[in-house]
């Protein structure tokens, strides 16, 4: 009796010692399946509805520019659904959106573009809302350039302004990736915001480079010794990726992409973007993969 009893402790005292084993196995397993914040992405769209989209003012025979944005805007949609269906139903919970700055006085561009703004989690998620985003958004933004290009009265874009006053509100949010996609020519203007601070401003144009005499070969020195760029918007974007598309320099200067991209990447440099990017206008098909590496690879988190 006495032995029987004893091959019973030593059994229960085995199934409690392997049960404790398993915990921490389980306990790992379970933080593996958990989607981390890098994973949730918060992408933001802005487009600059400007002139450089003009049929008339900057036609290309090769592939309007607007024409484009439209192929960069289905990449990033796609770059988008490829990573929601990379996870689990249960860790969704991401986001893209589209901006403009100023709004267009167009109340249909304001309508189409609220319909632009995507949050998705485990209890909206499924195969036909993730299968319907990349037509939904090629359908809808294509509608977006259409009206600003038929109703050909340019408002311009405000993107200092956006990044000063609704980069850090809209753009930006604890737990997230936060990815800003920028469709812009590089030249940086509107009539509400023009400030000068020494050599510093908030704008850039041909007109400026010129005046500034940075259309010559020591146009680096010159803007390293005299401090020219542009005034910072914030402190602290280290929270933030940015991807810059579309420059499309002034052909009349050798120099002018190299001062426009020393000014952009001065001033994200400033105020310390996580990581970005600067491209040329360069058709879709040879930016698709950069714009999937740049949303998708995970070296960039």
């Amino acid at each position: 009796m006495k032995n029987i009893l004893l091959k019973m402790g030593m059994s229960l005292l085995l199934i409690l010692f392997f049960s404790c084993k398993e915990e921490p196995k389980n306990e790992q397993k379970e933080a593996v399946t958990k989607s981390p914040a890098s994973e949730n992405y918060n992408i933001s769209i802005l487009l600059d509805l400007s002139d450089r989209i003009s049929l008339q003012k900057n036609p290309n025979p090769t592939m309007e520019y607007y024409e484009r944005d439209l192929g960069y805007i289905k990449s990033v949609s796609e770059a988008f659904t490829q990573h929601l269906k990379s996870k689990r139903i249960r860790q969704i919970d991401d986001k893209m959106q589209v901006f403009f700055n100023p709004e267009p006085l167009d109340p249909e561009i304001n309508s189409i573009s609220k319909n632009l703004r995507i949050s998705i989690d485990k209890n909206n998620a499924s195969k036909n809302l993730l299968n319907s985003i990349n037509a939904s958004y090629a359908s809808k933004t294509s509608k977006i350039y259409d009206s600003a290009i038929k109703d050909n009265n340019f408002i311009g874009s405000d993107i200092w302004n956006f990044f000063d006053s609704k980069v850090k509100d809209q753009c930006t949010e604890d737990g997230y990736r936060n990815i800003l996609i920028l469709l812009t020519d590089g030249y940086m203007f509107h009539e509400n915001t023009v400030v000068t601070e020494g050599k510093r401003t908030t704008y850039i144009t041909p007109e400026l480079i010129r005046k500034n005499g940075l259309n010559t070969q020591d146009w680096e020195k010159k803007i390293k010794d005299q401090d020219f760029g542009f005034i910072k918007a914030s402190d602290d974007f280290s929270n933030l990726e940015v991807l810059v598309l579309g420059i499309n320099p002034n052909k009349n200067n050798p120099y002018e992409e190299k001062v426009i991209k020393a000014y952009w990447t001065k001033w994200f440099t400033e105020m310390k973007v996580k990581h970005f990017e600067i491209k040329n206008a360069d058709l879709p098909s040879n930016m698709e993969k950069i714009i999937q590496d740049f949303i998708l690879k995970k070296s960039n988190q």
